[in-house]
């Protein structure tokens, strides 16, 4: 995936295609194989991530879903945490609440839209964070004890969405160690210890401690974009 970034970017105009596109070269030759639009590959593998981050690490009994954030990772997890989980209760929160309400009015099933942060982790269960905050948003003090907190937003070494007491009283995951220690400021400014990458509990090295409460910060490997890809392709290719 080939990414470019703006801090204030211009408008694109209009039917561009964002600036994230997939590309794929010949591991023999570096012929350049194929190019996708990678902002539906992006929004669908990271929610994907997510959603497996929250099987082994949910409370055993979760019925509150709540999202910070009405972008488009919202929408790409609400479409596959709704899919995969059964929630009795789900919640959204955004700083513009006009965007919330569009995207309570969108997506299939009924979402609460709550007008503060506070209101709308109380009590919950799983809690996704895909916002463009740069200081936190999410504090300790509101979370439930036991709670899993899928956090995406804030992928700049001095942009957070989560404060020290909430990093402080969980047990840290992440997909890659290396990527969390060099990029993410939620791990970087709160000093928070990482117990373990998300592939070590897939893979049995390390414990799922679902009892506890559970913070997974996510900023996206090669690989996921990679295997994303191919599925895509080997689908287009195939006529389905």
């Amino acid at each position: 995936e080939v990414v470019t970034f703006y801090e204030s970017p211009p408008a694109p105009p209009a039917g561009a295609s964002p600036r994230a596109p997939c590309c794929s070269w010949s591991p023999s030759t570096a012929a350049l194989w194929r190019v996708m639009d990678g902002n539906v590959i992006t929004a669908k593998r990271t929610a994907a991530v997510s959603a497996i981050a929250t099987k082994f690490l949910k409370p055993p009994s979760s019925e509150v879903l709540c999202i910070l954030g009405a972008g488009v990772q919202a929408y790409s997890h609400y479409e596959v945490f709704t899919e995969q989980f059964s929630f009795k209760e789900v919640r959204i929160w955004n700083r513009t609440k006009e965007n919330a309400e569009k995207f309570a009015d969108t997506v299939e099933g009924e979402v609460q839209v709550c007008s503060s942060v506070q209101e709308a982790v109380t009590g919950a269960d799983v809690i996704i964070t895909v916002t463009m905050a740069t200081e936190p948003i999410l504090f300790g003090e509101w979370v439930k004890p036991g709670a899993h907190i899928n956090a995406v937003g804030a992928s700049r070494p001095d942009w957070r969405e989560l404060d020290d007491q909430l990093l402080a009283g969980a047990v840290l995951y992440v997909d890659s160690r290396e990527a969390a220690l060099k990029e993410s400021g939620d791990v970087l400014l709160s000093g928070a210890e990482i117990f373990a990458e998300l592939g070590e509990v897939v893979a049995g090295v390390k414990p799922a401690l679902c009892e506890k409460t559970t913070v997974f910060k996510s900023l996206g490997m090669a690989v996921e974009d990679a295997v994303a890809a191919k599925l895509v392709y080997d689908s287009w290719s195939s006529g389905k």
